[in-house]
């Protein structure tokens, strides 16, 4: 009787003891959830250097399974990061060790595409050494996931060298027959779109010229001088764009508006940088031309060339194409996005009632504006100190109910930067009761603890003889000064 009572005293206190993990295991019913849950914390967030991995996971006494690794590296690609990467690829080998049939070829491919999404390349090449060496073919979504790592990554001469030494070997993503699918994104065409994308459209026609025969057929050659020509203009380079642009044209290549798109924003921006002047002239005989081949023309055409001629500050030719715009001359009308780019490079200029009255008219025309259209125009008026007018703006902004945290914690820091702490008050308050969660700090609101900005000196209006008489004052100032420093030198030798 006293051996039974201890007995059961004892088996009490075992089960009092072990923590619920290690107690589920003691008892031969562990939770799956319980299990799958401290493996993800172990891999993908878990602390201690690398070799802890391999121990922790023993000690865990979990079994390999296809469904247990699908969540591991599902829960890796969630929680990102370079760490998360390289406890996945140990994770990866300790299941190899255990069970090497666990591992299939569809959950190597999805690990290779969750490293190369976090950015770990050094674990992505590990990953795709293995796979070599086991003479293992990626899947194309893989290949093409870590052929985008490596060009964005600024690594396009790696990519290149992956692409060679995976062909040398045969181990190039097999391409199916179906049109649409696995026949559209062969691994020739996905490292050529991927090239493309960042600019680099010399290294992209390598590839063609070396797969021709790949590449030769429809709807692949027209996807792929597609993307040539965007790839030149993303490179900058416009007269390469210009012959691919004709050839397409010549071997009767479809083009729509995102190629014609393309073309005009290399060439506005070369025009921007080098040849302001030419930006309208240029701009018009590309869309001219686009007319003629059939295509029309739509806001997002001009508005790459309001941009331009707003960063140029060629305030009268934007203004004079958004006025054709809203005629109906070019075909088609003006959308917000037209009507902020005008109306942001007019209160830069100064031409704050000009701008404003566009807006007006913007608003009569039917056009509905967004909360980005209100967020960059008020910030522009708070960049230029015109606050009455940013105030103007938020009314009217509010009366479309787009009002955020984003647009009070710009005015209320602004206003109280500049003394006028009651508006900033006003604004809070209003927040409050909207129930809107202010990022900024309410200390803003307290004249003892916020620096108030003061100029220097009163702004003053200089009539044009007082501006030059003010810079030969500087100029003689300036000539004097390196004259008396080159003295002073002169007497120290």
């Amino acid at each position: 009787m006293a051996l039974r009572r201890l007995t059961a005293a004892a088996a009490g206190l075992t089960r009092t003891a072990l923590p619920p993990c290690r107690r589920a295991l003691c008892s031969g019913a562990p939770r799956d959830g319980d299990l799958e849950a401290a493996v993800r914390d172990v891999v993908c967030s878990g602390s201690g250097s690398l070799d802890e991995v391999g121990g922790r996971l023993d000690r865990l006494g979990v079994a390999v399974s296809p469904a247990l690794v699908d969540c591991v590296i599902d829960s890796c690609g969630q929680s990102g990061g370079v760490n998360s990467g390289r406890r996945l690829l140990r994770f990866l080998s300790w299941c190899r060790s255990k069970d090497p049939g666990a591992l299939g070829d569809e959950a190597l491919d999805r690990a290779i595409g969750v490293l190369a999404r976090v950015g770990d390349l050094t674990a992505m090449r590990i990953a795709i050494c293995d796979a070599e060496k086991d003479r293992r073919r990626m899947a194309p979504e893989a290949f093409t996931a870590v052929v985008e790592a490596l060009v964005n990554a600024g690594k396009e001469d790696e990519a290149v060298r992956l692409f060679r030494g995976l062909e040398r070997q045969g181990l190039l993503p097999e391409r199916g027959n179906s049109v649409g699918g696995d026949g559209v994104w062969s691994s020739s065409l996905a490292m050529v779109q991927a090239l493309c994308k960042r600019g680099y459209a010399r290294e992209a026609q390598g590839v063609v010229y070396h797969h021709k025969s790949e590449l030769s057929v429809e709807p692949m050659v027209s996807i792929v001088e597609r993307s040539l020509l965007h790839g030149w203009c993303v490179h900058g380079n416009a007269k390469e764009a210009r012959r691919v642009l004709d050839g397409m044209k010549s071997a009767g290549v479809p083009l729509g508006l995102p190629s014609f798109n393309d073309f005009l924003h290399c060439v506005c921006h070369r025009n921007l940088k080098f040849n302001p002047s030419a930006l309208v002239p240029e701009a018009m005989d590309i869309l001219t031309e686009m007319r003629s081949y059939g295509v029309t023309p739509a806001a997002s055409s001009f508005n790459i060339l309001l941009s331009c001629l707003g960063r140029a500050r060629r305030v009268k030719e934007a203004y004079r194409i958004l006025y054709l715009m809203r005629e109906g001359k070019p075909g088609c009308s003006p959308d917000w996005v037209s009507y902020y780019l005008v109306v942001r490079v007019l209160y830069l200029t100064g031409r704050i009632v000009r701008g404003k009255r566009l807006v007006d008219a913007m608003l009569e025309s039917g056009v509905l504006p967004t909360a980005k259209f209100f967020h960059g125009l008020i910030g522009v008026l708070c960049g230029t100190e015109q606050v009455d007018h940013a105030l103007d703006m938020f009314r009217l902004m509010k009366s479309y109910e787009l009002v955020d945290t984003r647009i009070y914690d710009l005015l209320i820091e602004k206003l109280c930067r500049n003394g006028r702490f009651e508006l900033g008050r006003e604004l809070w308050d209003d927040a409050t009761k909207s129930g809107l969660v202010l990022g900024c700090s309410e200390d803003l609101l307290d004249p003892l603890k916020t620096e108030v900005f003061r100029p220097a000196c009163p702004a003053q209006k200089l009539s044009p003889q007082s501006y030059k008489c003010l810079t030969q004052r500087k100029k003689i100032t300036a000539v004097g000064a390196r004259k008396k420093t080159a003295i002073t030198a002169s007497r120290k030798k």
